[in-house]
């Protein structure tokens, strides 16, 4: 029996970034959670699931309003200490505090010093992966989404993206955490996880002492 495979993986980048297909590419990739014989449900959770309010598209953790500060920041301690109980595990995290304090910035005006979520989440060895895609490469991953999108209008304005992903840059570079910036510009899915894996394998992310 070999060493447990125990990776844990942020994804952070402006929308699309491919950040969720990645997820889910990850989710089953045997050099980063072993190979399957049959297919099962390793954790694949998400800052952007919109579980504040009872309609689609609402808010949550990363854009949440003022009064729902404690809520979020209560939010976070519970994903950190349930991070911290089954450190033994994968996680891979589609959007979490890097996207919480960008969306914050960008609309209160406001900057939340997350390093204590950062000091927790290193001490469990969690890794940062940053998507990001040249701003003229934004138009073709729009028409690609909105084959499938259930909410076309939020891509409307692909300048907010530009514009979130320079900010998110420099969130990323403040971070403690282990980071890979990833370019996505070229849309190769595929070969973006192999980067990912490569990266994971060559820095000891795969796996906990």
């Amino acid at each position: 029996m070999g060493k447990k495979l125990v990776p844990k993986i942020i994804l952070e980048g402006t929308r699309l970034t491919f950040k969720t297909d990645i997820a889910f590419a990850l989710n089953e990739h045997p050099r980063i959670v072993g190979p399957r014989r049959y297919r099962y449900h390793s954790p694949l959770v998400s800052g952007e699931w919109c579980a504040f309010t009872n309609f689609p598209w609402g808010r949550g953790l990363i854009n949440f309003e003022p009064q729902e500060e404690a809520l979020a920041m209560e939010t976070y301690h519970t994903w950190l200490r349930l991070f911290e109980l089954q450190r033994y595990y994968s996680w891979i995290v589609d959007r979490f505090h890097i996207s919480t304090r960008a969306c914050q910035l960008q609309i209160y005006g406001k900057d939340y010093d997350f390093r204590w979520i950062e000091d927790r989440l290193n001490a469990v060895g969690f890794r940062l992966v940053f998507l990001n895609r040249s701003p003229e490469s934004f138009a073709a991953a729009r028409e690609e989404r909105l084959k499938v999108s259930g909410n076309p209008r939020q891509y409307d304005d692909l300048s907010h993206f530009v514009a979130e992903q320079i900010l998110m840059k420099r969130l990323v570079a403040e971070s403690t955490l282990p980071t890979l910036e990833l370019d996505i510009s070229d849309n190769d899915i595929p070969a973006a996880v192999e980067k990912i894996a490569d990266w994971m394998e060559q820095t000891g992310g795969l796996y906990l002492d």
